[in-house]
């Protein structure tokens, strides 16, 4: 009886020890619209948990990416590769009139950053390399945004 009952703990413990195989990454790709000389292609994004990564190459563009907050990502990250030195334009446009929603900081290549900024952004980009743009609420204000809402940017190049 002792081996039967020693036998059965033993299966229990080496069952409880399997490693499961979950993946913690949520990978879901979204729609870029780049618009160039009145023509609007698609192109996609992909979104990886909170992160957006898209691409900034042309002269002049506007990119259009969808997101939302909520109550596990508080804050949403947009990286992209900036290849040119111009002047970034950006607009946060909410699903609802009034929110709580803001440009919180941008980091720069070099790994410095600037910030908080408002719905709007207008910014020059002085050094080539990946950029990242952190949205997410005020924590000075009440009422945190919880929903979708659609980002707008728009990179003019400088002359040379």
């Amino acid at each position: 009886m002792k081996n039967y009952i020693t036998i059965i703990i033993a299966i229990f413990f080496f069952s409880c020890q399997q490693k499961e195989n979950k993946n913690t990454t949520v990978s879901s790709p979204d729609s870029v619209y780049v618009k160039k000389n009145n023509e609007i292609k698609k192109e996609e994004s992909k979104q990886l948990g909170d992160t957006i990564f898209i691409s900034l190459k042309n002269e002049k563009q506007t990119l259009t990416a969808e997101s939302s907050l909520d109550s596990i990502h508080s804050k949403v990250y947009i990286k992209f590769k900036n290849e040119d030195l111009g002047t970034l334009n950006g607009k946060i446009i909410p699903s609802k009139e009034r929110a709580n929603i803001r440009f919180n900081q941008i980091i720069f290549p070099d790994k410095t950053s600037d910030g908080p900024f408002g719905m709007e952004l207008k910014i020059q980009l002085n050094q080539k390399g990946n950029t990242i743009l952190v949205i997410g609420h005020s924590l000075m204000a009440e009422n945190p945004y919880y929903g979708k809402f659609k980002v707008e940017l728009e990179l003019q190049k400088t002359a040379k």
